[in-house]
């Protein structure tokens, strides 16, 4: 028996890795899934390729009106929301001395308040339809501890984890769980980006930086996104019921806590 069978899903930035990942996990154990990317014909080669339990919905989630159009048009496709994912996010790396207000913005643009006006629009379609609901945020062992040239997106992912303590607390009583998942080093194109920096900053060769985080994480290598299917799986299911406002660490056994 599948574990999300007549489930819906919205799940943000899911047109590719860990967002996809979900998508097809969740689809594979009877979902129907909504694919919300910024990157709109991306999320539809997404959507087509999982099949005729997905659709596709452009979503920014640093303009309210679209997060609203993308709520309204999960709903339109398969009936109401049962699950979010607040999966959408951008990383940035400077000295401290070097951040720009522009960066700073930028990120918690999309990684607080996305996360926070995003759980906001679901959680109010799950309180007016008496559903009980789950909700996913997508944190991160950056939000676990500073790191001398990340200092926003630590600080972002930090604030994801406290939402989701707040947010858990609060919307329990609605028979809504809020949990989230804090991956460790995820493999992906979006490492490129994230490699570059620490050559600018660090003057090492490119690779060189992911090949020494790799090698640094207990388990032996960096995760890859369908690493991360099990929790998510987990916590949208009957079986993580009583588990509310917790952040998990997904990660190989590099951050105890």
């Amino acid at each position: 028996m599948t574990r999300l069978a007549g489930k819906t899903a919205l799940i943000t930035g899911a047109a590719r890795g860990i967002g996809l990942a979900f998508a097809k996990a969740y689809v594979a154990e009877g979902a129907r899934v909504v694919i919300g990317d910024i990157d709109k014909n991306r999320a539809q080669i997404a959507a087509e390729e999982i099949g005729a339990s997905a659709r596709a919905v452009y979503m920014d989630v640093t303009d309210q009106s679209s997060i609203d159009a993308a709520v309204d048009g999960t709903i339109k496709a398969f009936g109401q929301v049962d699950i979010l994912i607040n999966n959408a996010a951008i990383f940035s790396a400077a000295p401290i001395a070097e951040i720009t207000r522009a960066d700073y913005v930028r990120i918690f643009d999309i990684n607080v308040s996305g996360c926070l006006f995003t759980l906001q629009a679901v959680a109010k379609h799950m309180i007016a339809r008496g559903i009980k609901g789950r909700i996913i945020n997508l944190a991160s062992q950056a939000g676990r501890r500073g790191e001398p040239l990340v200092a926003v997106y630590c600080a972002s992912k930090a604030a994801v984890i406290s939402l989701t303590q707040s947010a858990g607390l609060n919307l329990i009583e609605h028979g809504i769980n809020v949990n989230a998942i804090a991956p460790g080093v995820v493999d992906g194109e979006h490492w490129d980006e994230v490699d570059a920096f620490f050559a600018k900053y660090e003057g090492k060769a490119l690779g060189q930086k992911k090949r020494e985080v790799g090698a640094s994480v207990p388990f032996g290598r960096m995760a890859t996104p369908d690493d991360l299917t099990g929790m998510a799986l987990f916590l949208a299911s009957d079986e993580a019921a009583y588990i509310v406002a917790q952040t998990y660490n997904v990660d190989g056994g590099n951050w105890m806590s």
